[in-house]
């Protein structure tokens, strides 16, 4: 457990693999008022975690940010049933098992808006993330819209690999293969990063990779300097 910010926290996860790529899991935490928790995207549920969790307030919010990111998501739920989930519209179709309160759109009404807000990033067919933005902090939180890998983080020829795709550090970006789902739809998608932009961000986290600590709107239009943003 790392704390971030004022009442935001990040906790790190065992890898998952994923295009044969070993993939670090990160979870996002914020305490709202009330000691209420919103937890984005979940990592394994262990009895150290539970300890940890449970001594900076009670669970109120379980975020699926995409459908990627949904492999914890039951568990959390049977250990803290009076959660509310919440989810995009692509993770709801891929785990019909799992049962959501409300699904992501573009107007979605959050009642943690007060303190953080929210995008649905939309425009192409392979998949929506809704990012968010906890105001106090300043800190932009994402999951796999940039992903930012240490380099020693693979063996040489997975490196190879991540560096084809474009998410090694420190020039981590959106995975080539989401980043070409855009052809079609980049005036969108540079909509969406310049309503980013417009909070001002210090700090991003992501779910895969290392962090921005300083200078975070500069490392954003590098990130996505694909979209030629002035």
């Amino acid at each position: 457990m790392v704390n971030v910010g004022e009442n935001i926290w990040i906790f790190e996860g065992a890898a998952v693999p994923f295009f044969t790529l070993p993939y670090t899991t990160r979870m996002t935490v914020i305490r709202l008022p009330g000691d209420e928790l919103w937890v984005h995207s979940p990592i394994a549920l262990t009895d150290e975690l539970v300890r940890q969790i449970d001594q900076l307030g009670s669970v109120k919010y379980l975020i699926s940010p995409n459908h990627l990111h949904h492999l914890f998501i039951q568990a959390w739920q049977h250990h803290y049933q009076d959660a509310l989930t919440f989810g995009t519209k692509g993770v709801q179709q891929k785990r019909p098992d799992i049962c959501f309160n409300a699904v992501f759109t573009p107007y979605f009404n959050a009642p943690w808006s007060e303190h953080i807000a929210q995008l649905l990033f939309t425009g192409s067919p392979v998949m929506e993330e809704c990012v968010f933005f906890h105001k106090t902090s300043e800190t932009l939180i994402v999951t796999d819209l940039i992903e930012n890998f240490a380099p020693e983080s693979f063996t040489p020829l997975k490196r190879f690999v991540a560096r084809a795709a474009g998410i090694l550090a420190p020039d981590g970006k959106m995975p080539l293969d989401w980043r070409l789902s855009f052809m079609f739809s980049k005036a969108e998608a540079k909509r969406h990063l310049q309503n980013i932009l417009h909070w001002h961000p210090k700090k991003i986290v992501m779910a895969h990779g290392q962090i921005i600590t300083r200078e975070a709107e500069l490392f954003l239009k590098r990130s996505f300097n694909w979209l030629n943003i002035d």
